[in-house]
Formats: structure tokens, C-alpha cells, sequence
């Protein structure tokens, strides 16, 4: 067996104790976050030669900003352990249940997936994040995180497994693969036998490659290309102040907004207003002609590639068009999926959005930035799904969980 496969496998074992460890997965979440606590500088030293190789190799101030721990969100991630653990057990709910005409009984109930794998990039924070979420969800799992966080992942792994262990629970129910080459990610993608569902958290390159390579049922989450379209009847202040807060108040992560779209009855008053916001933070705006002909030479020609990037960064396309109904194509064209907004005062322009954009979060009057487990009132989540199956939009514990049924009767038979 190769050592992913004997990790997969004491996974396997770790996932049928966690079945029916009940108050106990609480009682090793909070250790969890009691220990980060403690070791906080143990973390931070660790993040340090992370931060360093990241500059090294030349990362972006934006890459770094998601690289970065210190007390402050470190005490964030325990926060964060502490209120999975206080969420209500999502495992045994009964989602149905009704009696047969021959007297048998049907239960329909939420049980855990069993073994998550989970794949990311560059954020140390998703190491606790997805561990307390599994855990109380009761599955298993194993993490594989970027190399550019290893070490920051390694020391988050090894005092949670420490600390879970001491709570009663198998260290296995938390693994990271320490392994950061590409042959150690296609293997994970492959691991049918012992994964039950893979979850990819990052860029568009790492999803398409979890895709396109993995043999293990895969919930898709985290590309953002997200739109802000300003309609003729908008409110300038409100649309202008809106996209300064989806696209600078954290532009690496997938709900911040990559393109913003203008009606042409509106474009000359709102386009200087809405770059006046974004000078702020000194924001690239890539646009089209009629922008660049509004706002001048500061304006860098957009192409058709820009339209589709998530830049993750202080870059913003900008297209005039010329009505709602061409917003909406080019947000279908486009579009990942994510989040979409519309800025408006007219109610049939924002029915006509809501109902058109198909996009796990649309939002009328409203940042983008609010696409998120927390910030909905879910708890924490283990990331946005931008596909239809199984689960949509940000997943947080229920969504971590399958489903049974159990039948009981007194003889019956067919």
C-alpha cells in the first residue's frame, strides 16, 4: 500500500468510530480550539518560513495576505472551532418519515459522508476550518494544502490530531498529506477506495484539474467571477459604494466581485463616481471603449480574457452596455456561478435579474461579499459549491452530511 492509501484506510477506520461518537466530536472541537490557542506561537513561527519562501517566490501582496497567520487570526480560527462545536449535531436529523399501508415504518435521516477529502491552496485557516467541520459532521478527513503553506499546515495538523486524540477521538479522523507534489493531489483525486467525496478549495486551475483528473465524486466551490451590473434607474452612491466594498474590502477571495457592468443611460454620471470609490485602493480598471472614452487614458484596454479572469487582486473589468438583456448574456457567458448582483431601482428589472441569473447567490441592492456560511446565518462553512448537485451556494454542516433510510417493521414481507 502506498502511504495515501494506508491513510485513506485508518481514515476509513477513524470515520466508522466518529458514527457514533456523539457529544464526544464536541468535546475534541473544543479542545481543538483551546490548543490552537496555546500554541499560537508555535503557528506563527511556522507561518513565518511559509511567508518567507512565499516572498522568495514571488507571490502576490494578495497570495501573502491569505498566506498570512498571526494572534490575532489565529484566535479567529479557534473562534471559529468553538462555534462548529456549539452548531446542533447535524447527523440523525430526521428529514422524512411517514407509515406504509402494510404498517411498515420509514425513517429518512442524515448520516455523515464518511471519509472528505479536501484540496487547497495557499489558506492555513482552511486546515481548522475543514477538520472542525467534518469532524462535527462526523466524517473523517483529509486535507492536502498547497506547498506554500505546509508548514503552517503541518504544526495546525499535528496539535489538532494531539488535541483530538487527548478528547478520545482517533488522531486518523484528521490527516494531511504532507507530500506537496502533483503525483500526491492526483493520487488523493483517485483514492475511490477510500474516499467517499473530494472537495477542492481554490483557483480555477485546481478545480478544472480536480475535475478533469479526479475518479472520486467531486463538489466543485470557490471560482468567483463575479458581477456587479449597475441598471439605468440605480442609485450612483449606493452602486458606487457597494462595488468599492465587493471588490477591496478582500479582493482574494471568490465572493469579491471581477467585473462591473454599466448601463450606457447611466454610464457618463456613475463611471466617474464608481472610479473616484476605487481610487481609493488605487484599483486597475481593464474596460472597454466607451469606459475608456468616459474615464480616459488611466482606463487598460479590456479583452475578452479579462471578462472571464478572476483576478483575485485591486483589478476590475468594466464593460457599457447597452441594456439589462445584455448584461445578462454576458453574465451567462461568463459567469461562474458564484454571486451576481444587480443595482437598481426598478422592481421588474430586479425580478428579471433574479430570476435570469443562474448563480448559486443573487443579490438585488447588495455586496457580493456576503456570499458566505457566516455571514447567511449557516455557521461556518467548508466552501461555496457553484454546481447543482447535492448541495449550492455556501455548505456548511448540513450540507456535510448524506442520507439513509431506515425501515422498520413487524414481518412484513413482498
Amino acid at each position: 500500500m502506498t502511504q495515501l492509501e494506508i491513510m485513506g484506510a485508518n481514515a476509513k477506520k477513524a470515520a466508522r468510530f466518529l458514527m457514533t461518537a456523539g457529544s464526544k466530536k464536541d468535546e475534541a472541537l473544543n479542545a481543538i480550539a483551546s490548543a490552537l490557542r496555546a500554541n499560537s506561537n508555535t503557528i506563527i513561527e511556522a507561518n513565518k518560513i511559509d511567508i518567507e519562501n512565499g516572498k522568495k517566490a514571488g507571490l502576490t501582496e494578495s497570495l501573502l495576505d491569505r498566506l498570512s497567520l498571526d494572534e490575532g487570526r489565529i484566535n479567529g480560527m479557534a473562534d471559529g472551532v468553538e462555534q462548529v462545536a456549539a452548531f446542533a449535531d447535524p447527523v440523525g436529523r430526521v428529514l422524512d418519515g411517514r407509515t406504509l399501508k402494510n404498517g411498515l415504518q420509514i425513517e429518512k435521516i442524515t448520516v455523515p459522508m464518511g471519509v472528505i477529502g479536501i484540496i487547497f491552496e495557499a489558506r492555513p485557516n482552511v486546515t481548522s476550518d475543514a477538520a472542525a467541520l467534518c469532524l462535527k459532521a462526523g466524517s473523517a478527513v483529509i486535507l492536502r494544502g498547497g506547498k506554500e503553506a505546509i508548514n503552517s499546515n503541518t504544526a495546525i495538523a499535528k496539535i489538532m490530531c494531539d488535541a483530538i486524540e487527548k478528547a478520545g477521538l482517533p488522531r486518523d479522523c484528521i490527516s494531511l498529506v504532507t507530500d506537496t507534489s502533483r503525483q500526491s493531489a492526483t493520487e488523493l483525486m483517485q483514492l475511490s477506495d477510500y474516499l467517499d467525496v473530494l472537495i477542492p478549495r481554490g483557483g480555477a486551475g485546481l478545480i478544472k484539474s480536480v475535475v478533469e483528473n479526479a475518479k472520486v465524486p467531486v463538489i466543485e466551490t470557490g471560482v468567483g467571477n463575479c458581477h456587479v451590473y449597475v441598471d439605468k434607474s440605480a442609485d450612483i452612491d449606493m452602486a458606487a459604494n457597494i462595488i468599492y466594498n465587493a471588490k477591496t474590502s478582500r479582493p482574494s477571495v471568490c465572493n469579491a466581485i471581477e467585473t462591473v457592468l454599466v448601463h450606457k443611460d447611466i454610464a457618463e454620471k456613475a463611471l466617474p463616481k464608481i472610479k473616484a470609490e476605487l481610487d481609493k485602493k488605487n484599483v486597475e480598471i481593464r474596460g472597454c471603449d466607451r469606459t475608456k472614452a468616459i474615464l480616459g487614458d488611466s482606463v487598460v484596454p479590456a479583452t475578452d480574457n479579462d471578462y472571464a479572469m478572476e483576478f483575485l487582486d485591486y483589478i476590475l473589468a468594466v464593460k457599457v452596455v447597452d441594456s439589462l438583456d445584455e448584461a445578462l448574456d454576458h453574465i451567462a457567458k461568463y459567469s461562474t456561478g458564484h454571486s451576481e448582483c444587480i443595482v437598481t431601482s426598478d422592481y421588474a428589472s430586479a425580478n428579471k435579474f433574479t430570476a435570469s441569473v443562474d448563480s448559486a447567490a443573487v443579490y438585488v441592492n447588495s455586496s457580493t461579499r456576503f456570499t458566505d456560511g457566516g455571514e447567511f446565518g449557516l455557521g461556518a462553512e467548508i466552501g461555496i459549491s457553484t454546481q447543482k448537485l447535492h448541495a449550492r451556494g455556501p455548505m456548511g454542516l448540513n450540507e456535510l452530511t448524506s442520507s439513509k433510510y431506515i425501515i422498520r417493521g413487524n414481518g412484513q414481507i413482498r
